[in-house]
Formats: C-alpha cells, sequence, structure tokens
C-alpha cells in the first residue's frame, strides 16, 4: 500500500480543535496559513507583537495545562477570520471576527467566562504578522502516521484519536514507526510539494487529553516511554517549496 495523506489539518487559536482542511496552499518556509495565528496569554507573558519570539506554550492556554478547552469545537473562516465556538450539543457561544481588537478583546473575554477555573491571570487575545505560536521556534507542519498509532494501539489496548497528537498532516500506508527513523534532512514530498524532514515529535501531557471529552484519561508519554524508550510520536516537516497539498496526495520518501 502505497502512503497517503488523510486527513489536513490547522489550530487558528492555540489550545482549541483543529479546522479540518481538503486541501492548501503552502509557502516555502512558513506553517499553514492561519495555524496557530493566534493565542490567549494566561496572564502577562511578555509577548511583544512588533517583535514577535516563540514563548513557551506554558504562557498561554493550551491543552497540556487547561484540557477542558477540548470540551468545546471550533471552526474558523480565512477570508473574514470569523472564529466559532460551540459546545459540544452544537450551540454557539461565541461568534466573532478576530481580525479586530474587539473581536479578540471579546474571545480573551469568552474565555475568562468559560473556562474561569482555567484563568491564573487576565486573558488577552495576542496575535501578529507572519507569527505562529506553535510548540516549536521554527516554522513547520506536523506529520503522524496512522500505522504508527494502530501499532500503539494493540500496546496499549485504548483508542488513539490522531487529533489527540494535534497533527497537520495524517498520513496511512507507512510502516509502523517508519518515520521515526527518518533522519533530520530527509527529504519527504506530498503531492508535488519538497519537505524536509526537520525533527521527531517529543510528546508533552497534551496527549493526556480526550480531545472528544477535554479529560485526561491516558498517560501517553508514560506509555511511550515504556514502550519504545522515548516519548517521541510524529515528525516536523519543513516545507521547501510553495504548493498546493490535499487530502488523498501520495506521500514518497
Amino acid at each position: 500500500m502505497s502512503a497517503v495523506v488523510t486527513a489536513l489539518h490547522r489550530y487558528p487559536v492555540k489550545g482549541f480543535s483543529p479546522d479540518p482542511l481538503a486541501a492548501v496552499d503552502l509557502v516555502a518556509g512558513e506553517t499553514m496559513p492561519f495555524d496557530r495565528a493566534f493565542a490567549v496569554e494566561n496572564g502577562p507573558s511578555g509577548f511583544d507583537p512588533a517583535a514577535p519570539r516563540h514563548l513557551p506554550k506554558m504562557l498561554f492556554f493550551c491543552l497540556m495545562k487547561n484540557p477542558s478547552l477540548a470540551e468545546v469545537a471550533t471552526r474558523f473562516d480565512d477570508a473574514t477570520q470569523r472564529f466559532v465556538v460551540a459546545e459540544r450539543d452544537g450551540r454557539i457561544v461565541f461568534d466573532d471576527t478576530l481580525a479586530t481588537d474587539e473581536g479578540r478583546a471579546a474571545l480573551a473575554a469568552f474565555v475568562a467566562r468559560r473556562f474561569p477555573d482555567e484563568v491564573r491571570g487576565t486573558p488577552r487575545t495576542l496575535t501578529a504578522e507572519g507569527h505562529s505560536f506553535s510548540d516549536v521556534a521554527r516554522k513547520v507542519l506536523h506529520l503522524v502516521s496512522l500505522e504508527t498509532l494502530r501499532a500503539l494501539e494493540a500496546k496499549l489496548g485504548a483508542a488513539l484519536d490522531p487529533i489527540r497528537f494535534r497533527p497537520n498532516v495524517v498520513v496511512d500506508g507507512l510502516t509502523a514507526f517508519a518515520e521515526l527513523d527518518w533522519a533530520a534532512g530527509t527529504r519527504v514530498t506530498i503531492g508535488g510539494v519538497p519537505f524536509e524532514m526537520v525533527k521527531r515529535t517529543e510528546r508533552c501531557a497534551a496527549t493526556r487529553v480526550d480531545p472528544a471529552r477535554g479529560v485526561r484519561d491516558l498517560e501517553v508519554p508514560r506509555f511511550l516511554m515504556q514502550t519504545l524508550g522515548h516519548t517521541d510520536c510524529g515528525v516536523y516537516l519543513k516545507c521547501l517549496a510553495d504548493g498546493r497539498i490535499a487530502v488523498g496526495d501520495g506521500l514518497a520518501v
């Protein structure tokens, strides 16, 4: 079986649910458009939009510290930067554009109301032109293999939703754990777009959170260490050329 892309996801607001995409246009050296373009500061972080730099995720609302963020589902529109938040029963509880100061302030106020037990300081929605509030400083896409997750599920005895691992690209058809053997610099092509393997993804406590329920239910990092001798699952890829990737595209190494 050839390796193919089965899903594409981006996370417009750090810590919240993903947007599924059928296809996405990429720019060399950049993340997916609007991936982690916004983050909600949980008390003063020191982030300066005029001089953006990578900061630890613990300064923002994130699943690692705030699992209840997964209790809601979100969607985002590129053209209007409209961000919609719904409870799992479908009730819309926030609907505003994040393109304006007023809309971003409204989101911060909503987060404070909806997640009061998670608030450590005054929330503030942050953004900066060209900046991504990713967990890593380099601008990358995160790839997860379904065959690797199936092998882990068999050992764990529990289902592992790929979203638990916050991927941008989900692929099927690779040999289990094959991506963990790619050396830094390995060239990977998805569709007609070239990528370079940057590093393996070291998993944190965010993977303990069930993305459908917003509760910690599995000790994934501990399980990975006990099973594999490390906590890596997934890899980061750097886009090397402008182009479009889509669900159904083949992957070649």
